[in-house]
């Protein structure tokens, strides 16, 4: 799943207010782990693949969501095949497609600026007790702009590892991602604070 990846389209889910789809959103995310069944729960994720071609959405587009996380299920379903049987592994694994699944499609159908100014709105109500909606909101443009670059980045070091026979090393794949982010984070931070960035006053 890749943040901020919009897809331009007509579908009745591109044009779908941002707030209904983010409820709709926390709602699934709620639902499928309130249900102990996994085929209820592989009927939900039927319905959110179904929605895919509806909104223009081929194969390829399913998969690019489904390959950052797939050995990570498939690690799921192993433990729970160790310590459960197959079929607690298989509702494990279902609902956290259906989950990734639902929130890349939010994700592929609403711009992000307009998830944002949805969560502003929402959090309005809670200036009084001391939360910044701007700030929050700031935060979370910089998560979703943030999640792409750190996997372009990712790709990069695993590139040039396996160039030097390294790619079976966690070590080298980890640790220089690490210190490349922060140094991402620390630039991002020096720029913001040399612009005197106040989001009361920038940002509405």
């Amino acid at each position: 799943m890749i943040a901020g990846l919009y897809i331009d389209g007509t579908s009745p889910l591109h044009r779908a207010g941002a707030g209904i789809k983010i409820l709709a959103m926390i709602a699934l995310g709620t639902g499928v782990f309130l249900i102990p069944d996994w085929p209820v729960v592989t009927v939900i994720l039927a319905t959110v693949l179904a929605f895919y071609p509806l909104c223009g959405f081929g194969p390829s587009v399913i998969w690019a969501q489904v390959k950052p996380i797939f050995w990570l299920l498939l690690i799921f379903f192993a433990v729970q095949l160790w310590l459960n049987d197959w079929q607690a592994g298989l509702l494990v694994v279902t609902r956290v497609a259906a989950i990734v699944l639902f929130a890349s499609l939010v994700t592929l159908t609403t711009k992000t600026s307009a998830m944002l100014a949805s969560l502003e709105r929402a959090m309005g109500p809670l200036r009084p007790l001391g939360v910044n909606p701007e700030k929050v909101s700031l935060a979370i443009s910089m998560v979703l702009r943030f999640i792409p670059v750190i996997a372009t980045v990712a790709s990069e070091i695993r590139d040039a590892q396996r160039a030097r026979g390294l790619d079976k090393s966690i070590l080298a794949m980890v640790v220089p991602l690490i210190i490349r982010t922060l140094k991402m984070a620390d630039d991002v931070a020096d720029a913001i604070e040399a612009r005197s960035f106040d989001p009361d006053e920038t940002i509405s």
